[in-house]
């Protein structure tokens, strides 16, 4: 890409808040952006090949939407704690392995977005998350949902295709969740913790595609009340 091109977009850049350049080829983080800490609100550069995320990410303190679907990132630097006013994550179709804890004190973030990686454990301290509405870990690795699930303050998790044989019954008491997305897993019936159709705010447990037939969920203590919020929340969006 040329100079020309890219001095052009930082122009509108400064101008707009938005940097956006997908599907270029980029193999770095443009560096000219940093000129732009003080204006840029959103930024998305999907579809390109950078590999690594530098640590003056975190001179962005503006910046409230990050996307960086479909690139060749393994890792986050711990800077990216810095961006207070972040609302927006996303980071679909990366090699991420690991997240680093300092991912818990962007407190203005609401959707988190991690699908397509190679993430293999469930990340522990997203729980300080209080606005995050959506985490999207399907698509990875991650085999079981332990008990720190508890502290999220999340609407929707999605953990469509992954490896999941073991679920906590403690996900039951995450105090806003309505949504709970594990199609295309390895669990068992007797793997479903019946606290969720019981006990649980989940409006929509989506289980297709596992090691059971879905119709048997009806066999098990608390479906009734679990069906009563399916239809009422249908209702609701009728």
């Amino acid at each position: 890409m040329g100079n020309s091109a890219l001095k052009t977009h930082l122009e509108n850049s400064q101008k707009t808040g938005v940097f956006q350049l997908t599907a270029k080829g980029l193999q770095e983080f443009p560096e000219e952006l940093q000129r732009l800490t003080a204006n840029l609100r959103t930024v998305d550069l999907s579809g390109n090949k950078i590999e690594v995320l530098p640590p003056a990410i975190g001179n962005f303190l503006h910046m409230k939407s990050l996307t960086l679907n479909s690139n060749r990132i393994t890792a986050l630097p711990s800077e990216i704690s810095k961006l207070k006013k972040l609302e927006t994550l996303s980071l679909n179709g990366n090699r991420i392995v690991t997240l680093p804890s300092s991912l818990g004190q962007l407190k203005a973030l609401r959707t988190l977005n991690l699908s397509g990686n190679q993430i293999s454990e469930f990340p522990p301290g997203l729980g300080t998350l209080r606005h995050l509405d959506l985490l999207d870990l399907s698509r990875n690795q991650i085999r079981n949902v332990p008990a720190h699930v508890s502290e999220l303050q999340t609407i929707e998790i999605n953990l469509n295709q992954n490896q999941i044989s073991v679920l906590t019954e403690e996900v039951s008491k995450c105090p806003r969740l309505k949504v709970l997305r594990l199609e295309e897993n390895c669990l068992d019936l007797s793997s479903v913790p019946q606290s969720i159709l019981r006990d649980s705010q989940v409006s929509l447990f989506s289980v297709e595609g596992n090691l059971f037939e879905v119709k048997n969920l009806r066999d098990l203590e608390g479906y009734d009340k679990y069906m009563e919020r399916f239809t009422a929340t249908k209702k609701k969006f009728a």
